[in-house]
């Protein structure tokens, strides 16, 4: 069966891996119905800033306003399988742990948590505080994925995209799409 995915982008830094997760997106068309993209106003300053162009522009998909409290996934009944929130700040981390839904981001992951859908938040702060902690523990008892932008180095990744693709990887795992990727001691000794 086909999914239905929202990919949100925060202001946090790390819009290299919104941008591969989008590529990969895009790769794995053949598994998925819909994907819908929300960016905040700091996502598209900071995709600019950090990787020098507005690309995100060039993605195939369709991307929403975060007042479009019209968008299909901003209910329920649009049946969505899946949001990642990549980067997610820690501001939206909160927003989301106390149920307050004041933009388009922060009532999709409701909608995602109230119809006991996947909700994977890519979270990108260090350090952490108490107050981050907590959130991210009532996300996670409230069926949330905190899957935090912490790359591997068992693939020897020669790039810092690749070092970054080893996080997007480790999404399209927790989203449930079947692709290829580096896996831990397949074929090596």
């Amino acid at each position: 069966m086909k999914k239905k995915i929202v990919v949100a982008i925060t202001g946090a830094s790390g819009s290299v891996y919104a941008k591969l997760l989008l590529q990969k997106l895009q790769d794995l068309q053949d598994q998925i119905l819909e994907v819908g993209v929300v960016m905040s106003d700091n996502a598209r300053d900071v995709w600019k800033f950090e990787l020098g162009n507005e690309s995100y522009r060039d993605f195939p998909f369709k991307f929403y306003n975060k007042a479009d409290f019209w968008a299909p996934f901003a209910s329920g009944s649009a049946r969505f399988d899946t949001m990642i929130i990549v980067p997610c700040s820690m501001g939206t981390l909160g927003r989301i742990a106390a149920g307050i839904s004041n933009d388009l981001t922060t009532r999709a992951a409701d909608v995602m948590l109230k119809e006991r859908q996947r909700l994977i938040l890519v979270a990108r702060d260090t350090p952490l505080n108490l107050i981050h902690l907590r959130n991210m523990q009532t996300v996670t008892e409230a069926g949330g994925i905190i899957c935090p932008a912490v790359p591997s180095f068992y693939s020897r990744p020669k790039t810092i995209e690749d070092v970054a693709m080893t996080v997007v990887n480790r999404i399209i795992d927790l989203a449930g799409l079947e692709h290829e990727s580096y896996r831990w001691s397949e074929g090596e000794k």
